[in-house]
């Protein structure tokens, strides 16, 4: 029987390998794209393919933790540059938001290309992906909410919104836990999240060379573009 001191050293090792396994995989990203080969990360690590399936069934099953761990990364840099703002500057903290995505994305191209690059050729995402993938855009929803508090959101008037549309707003807020948000705030948050990281990829996927050259000051008129759209 397996001691307390026997299953904390086996924990460990197995944690180790895992990151390993991850880190490797990783690497192989940034060579070769989201062709993903079990077998080629377990050559890299001078282990027989067997073993890397102790520690991940499938392919997809190391491409989810990933992806996770992806989103759960670029989560992390934007609560933390967005709660370096005083809470009272819903503007600032709109702004601090889009530049720590940014910030994470430049620094990390291929694990953004991963979560928000071409889709992967016969992967499908669980549901286990969906918590992290949120958290930006429940963090726009807190700063909009916020600014509706304090009074410091100019709502938007004459807005139309399709019924269809208006119900799925409505479950997309619902389940993010603001579902008192009124709909058309709800819509132009929603742009603005497609915007913020189409803007990103633009950069990153090379669509604006011999085009644009100043990236951080166009960033910025378009950060503040959306933050005049969503009423910030």
């Amino acid at each position: 029987m397996e001691t307390p001191v026997t299953q904390s050293v086996r924990a460990r090792a197995r944690a180790e390998m895992t990151s390993q396994i991850k880190q490797k995989a990783r690497e192989h990203l940034a060579q070769d794209g989201p062709d993903l080969s079990l077998r080629a990360v377990a050559r890299d690590l001078g282990l027989v393919s067997s073993a890397v399936y102790r520690y991940f069934a499938s392919r997809d099953e190391l491409l989810t933790a990933l992806i996770v761990d992806a989103y759960n990364s670029l989560g992390a840099a934007a609560e933390q540059a967005e709660a370096e703002v005083p809470r009272k500057d819903v503007h600032g903290r709109w702004l601090a938001l889009g530049r720590g995505i940014r910030a994470w994305a430049c620094g990390a191209p291929h694990e953004y290309a991963l979560i928000y690059g071409s889709p992967v050729p016969g992967y499908a995402a669980p549901r286990d992906t969906v918590e992290p993938a949120n958290r930006p855009v429940v963090l726009m929803l807190a700063i909009v909410s916020d600014g509706l508090g304090r009074g410091e959101l100019a709502l938007p008037t004459g807005e139309r919104v399709a019924r269809s549309v208006r119900a799925d707003l409505e479950g997309i807020a619902a389940g993010l836990g603001y579902p008192d948000l009124p709909v058309p705030v709800l819509a132009r948050v929603m742009t603005a999240w497609a915007q913020l990281f189409g803007a990103i990829s633009f950069e990153l996927f090379g669509r604006l060379q011999n085009g644009v050259f100043d990236y951080d000051a166009w960033f910025d008129y378009q950060l503040r573009a959306m933050a005049t759209h969503m009423g910030l």
